[in-house]
Formats: structure tokens, C-alpha cells, sequence
């Protein structure tokens, strides 16, 4: 775990938000202290307040693959990410969340159509190749951050998944640390560059569909 690390339990300290905040406590005044810790105090009655999403469940469905990126805590395995690839082609990218109304996810249809949604709003459509046997090359899908374990307790069972990414903790967090979704022809490299170092990669083949490719950064 690198030194600048922010973990969910320095988000519980007034310290850890003001350093996710990047603000010197130390040239804090009075004022501005009081402010920020009132500020501090309302978002951890906020997160006390919210339930825990749990152990999701999710359904067995004949042709479907579902694919799990979960945090290690000890003896727990936390769900932060994972990816539904339906029978017809649609691949599904979801944060765990248990507040529905968000309803953020990514989502490549086997038309071709990709975009982000949330709010029961869709944002930066694009048109891609359509994800069936005739895809070639790499398509990348996005590098989602702002990871949970215990906060969002999301409580990952590897029987309900495909696969499943394992990730230590000190990796992914509510502020460092991405997980990038490519698909990719089998046998082929993504082809995007990501930032930061490279922690894992993950390569789900799918027969007469293109690979899922999850590559873990720090």
C-alpha cells in the first residue's frame, strides 16, 4: 500500500476527508476548520444512515457469464464491480449500489450502441462494432474508479459469478486505483494505454464472442 493511499477507514476520520478533500488542515482556520468539520459530521450521518447492499441475488440465467471484481478484507470478499454479458450479445458494466434510483451503469448493446446512464439518463453515446463473431480488434470501455468494500458491503459469492477478479486491499479505493474494461478479438491486446501501474489483468474468453479483458491499476 503506497503512502498517499486513502482507505474507507481514513474516510472515517475528520483527517482522512480532509486529506480525499486535498486540504492542508494545517492552513485551516478557525472558521474554516468548524465549517469543514460540520461538513465532515452531515456526510458521516449521511453514509450511517445508508443500508448496506449485502449479498445480491443474482440469478443464474442459461448462456449468461458474469464477471466479479471483488476486494480482499481479511476472510471478506467485497463485490465493487462487476459485468453481466447476456445471451443475446448486451454486455452490462455496474457499480453495486443500494440506493436503485442511481441505476449507474455502462452498457454495450449487440447493436453496436455504447453508453453510460444513470438517473434514468443516458450520456456520451457512441456507435461501435457490434460485440458478436465478427468482432476485430479492441474496443475500450471505460476506467471506473471510486471503489467500496466495507462501506458499500457488497458481499461478493464467487458461486453467483463466471470469474472473479480478486484484488488485495491498499489497491482500489474511493480514490485511487481503476478498473479498466476492454473487449478484445481473442488473442488480442487491448489497445489503450492505462494510467498508472498495472496490478493484475484479467482476460474472460467467451465462445463466438469477443474476450472481456479487466486490467487492475494502482
Amino acid at each position: 500500500m503506497t503512502d498517499d493511499f486513502i482507505s474507507e477507514d481514513d474516510l472515517r476520520t475528520f483527517e482522512g476527508f480532509l486529506k480525499y478533500q486535498g486540504i492542508d488542515a494545517k492552513a485551516l482556520s478557525d472558521d474554516e476548520r468548524e465549517a469543514w468539520q460540520d461538513i465532515f459530521e452531515d456526510g458521516a450521518a449521511r453514509v450511517a444512515a445508508t443500508p448496506k447492499v449485502g449479498l445480491m441475488k443474482l440469478r443464474p440465467v442459461a448462456g449468461e457469464q458474469k464477471y466479479a471484481v471483488a476486494i480482499r478484507d481479511g476472510s471478506d470478499l467485497w463485490l465493487t464491480f462487476w459485468i453481466r454479458c447476456s445471451p443475446k450479445g448486451d454486455i452490462y458494466l455496474f457499480y453495486p449500489r443500494s440506493d436503485r434510483t442511481v441505476d449507474a451503469h455502462a452498457s454495450y448493446h449487440r447493436s453496436g450502441d455504447f453508453h453510460q446512464k444513470s438517473y434514468g439518463r443516458e450520456f456520451a453515446p457512441t456507435k461501435r462494432q457490434r460485440p458478436d463473431q465478427n468482432f476485430k480488434g479492441a474496443e475500450h470501455l471505460g476506467a471506473y474508479t471510486g471503489h467500496g468494500g466495507r462501506k458499500i458491503g457488497a458481499v461478493c459469492d464467487p458461486a453467483a459469478f463466471t470469474d472473479v477478479a480478486i484484488v488485495e486491499t491498499g489497491i482500489l479505493g474511493p480514490r485511487h486505483g481503476a478498473v479498466v474494461v476492454d473487449l478484445v478479438e481473442p488473442g488480442t491486446q487491448p489497445t489503450v494505454d492505462v494510467v498508472g501501474e498495472i496490478v493484475s489483468r484479467h482476460v474472460f474468453d467467451r465462445p463466438g464472442r469477443p474476450s472481456v479483458v479487466i486490467t487492475i491499476t494502482r
